[in-house]
């Protein structure tokens, strides 16, 4: 019986959702800490939770490590630490080291945490990545832009996904970044990088032990970059029903770069889904030499609705495949029968609610038997914070061309308005 603790800061329905993996997994004996308390957990979840210990704060590594000695002292010796939020795995990596628990400690977690550590990395084992600097002052950041030229983007040191990243193109864009505050210090650095304006896809990585066993990989439409400048965008995720290129020419440079990020001791530190994001420039009909380049790298499972993709495109659940992986270390490929894509509905207007949602019917009408989930906006709901939008709606073909032409009606169809 392997002992897994997850860390689930609140018991949310997508977080619900990993705590049922585990907690469904044959000879997985399974605690939860979490910032909620165990009242908080549905019925059916929480007679199959063996233990729960509630902490303020989920981030901190000293409190992971309390709950984790409570925890062994009631159920026995924790075997697995784990969590699926990005922001968790450093703190993860430390209650590990604190507490004496397998699996990956902060020394790698940083590689995969902090973006300058991240580049310096990649760049050092020979894997192509943008040119970059950690950057303490707006006099390091004006030496860099002049080592690149204009345009460069500014991202947090240790960011999620595309939040916080802001394109600099001009120095009117530059004096718009003090404006906002977001001048680097040495207590704030940021990380400086040049734009490379390209195509941007990702690349899921089931490895065990360090060894890659299972990829897949989506197309972003538009760059999630793109998105954050343009509030108003609906955009959508791909994956493709085709195993092909350029997916299969990038294998070799994201085996490198886990290569490099996992270190010299995978078989402690290398079992995971890996979410990478990477770069395509060139390729045109001129000739230009197509370039790859490594964006991001993130040491737990994806967001923007890429697992339920997965699991859509090769008829299983991917969250429950996770949990067996982080588990027992076992993983059974599974072969793609399906494309599949997600839609991501947001507004356009002032305002913080929505005021109008028009074209559902009629979306859903032109997706027919593709249209797999619909979770349309609702008049009267508040503006949401982040870039996911407001709604989002998942679609399924046999072909990819299906898929692309189901997004294609749902965000030309579904109209959006604040007020």
């Amino acid at each position: 019986m392997v002992h897994v603790a997850l860390v689930a800061p609140h018991f949310l329905e997508n977080t619900n959702r990993y705590v049922s993996a585990f907690a469904h997994l044959d000879g997985v004996k399974l605690s939860v800490i979490s910032q909620d308390p165990e009242r908080a957990l549905p019925p059916e979840l929480k007679k199959r939770v063996g233990g729960h210990y509630q902490v303020r704060n989920v981030s901190d590594p000293g409190q992971l490590a309390k709950a984790l000695a409570g925890l062994t002292k009631g159920l026995g010796p924790v075997d697995r630490l784990t969590g699926a939020l990005e922001q968790l795995q450093l703190p993860l990596a430390e209650a590990r080291a604190l507490a004496n628990v397998p699996g990956m400690k902060p020394d790698i977690a940083r590689r995969f945490r902090d973006k300058d550590v991240m580049k310096e990395v990649l760049r050092a084992a020979g894997v192509p990545v943008a040119a970059s600097s950690l950057v303490s002052s707006s006099v390091e950041l004006r030496a860099f832009i002049d080592s690149v030229g204009f345009p460069i983007i500014v991202k947090p040191q240790a960011g999620v996904g595309s939040r916080g990243t802001h394109r600099v193109e001009s120095k009117a864009d530059l004096d718009a970044l003090a404006k906002l505050g977001l001048e680097p210090s040495s207590q704030r650095p940021l990380q400086a990088e040049q734009f490379i304006r390209a195509r941007e896809f990702t690349c899921e990585t089931v490895s065990i032990h360090g060894k890659p066993v299972w990829r897949s990989g989506t197309r972003y439409f538009p760059t999630p970059l793109e998105v954050l400048e343009t509030p108003w965008i609906q955009y959508c995720v791909l994956l493709p029903k085709e195993v092909e290129p350029p997916w299969t020419d990038f294998a070799p440079i994201n085996g490198a770069a886990l290569d490099a990020l996992f270190g010299p001791n995978p078989q402690v530190t290398g079992t995971a889904i890996t979410h990478m994001e990477w770069f395509l420039a060139g390729g045109s009909a001129q000739g230009e030499p197509r370039k790859m380049f490594v964006s991001e790298v993130g040491a737990r499972p994806p967001g923007v609705q890429i697992m339920p993709l997965m699991s859509l495109t090769h008829d299983v659940d991917m969250i429950s495949k996770w949990a067996e992986l982080i588990s027992f270390d076992r993983f059974t490929p599974p072969e793609r029968k399906w494309a599949a894509g997600a839609a991501f509905f947001r507004g356009q207007g002032k305002g913080e609610r929505v005021v109008e949602v028009v074209g559902v019917e009629e979306a859903r009408a032109k997706c027919g038997s593709a249209l797999v989930e619909l979770r349309a906006p609702k008049v009267g709901q508040a503006r949401a914070s982040g870039y996911e939008g407001e709604g989002t709606a998942l679609v399924k073909h046999a072909t990819t061309e299906g898929v692309r032409q189901a997004l294609l009606a749902l965000i030309e169809t579904i109209q959006v308005r604040y007020g």
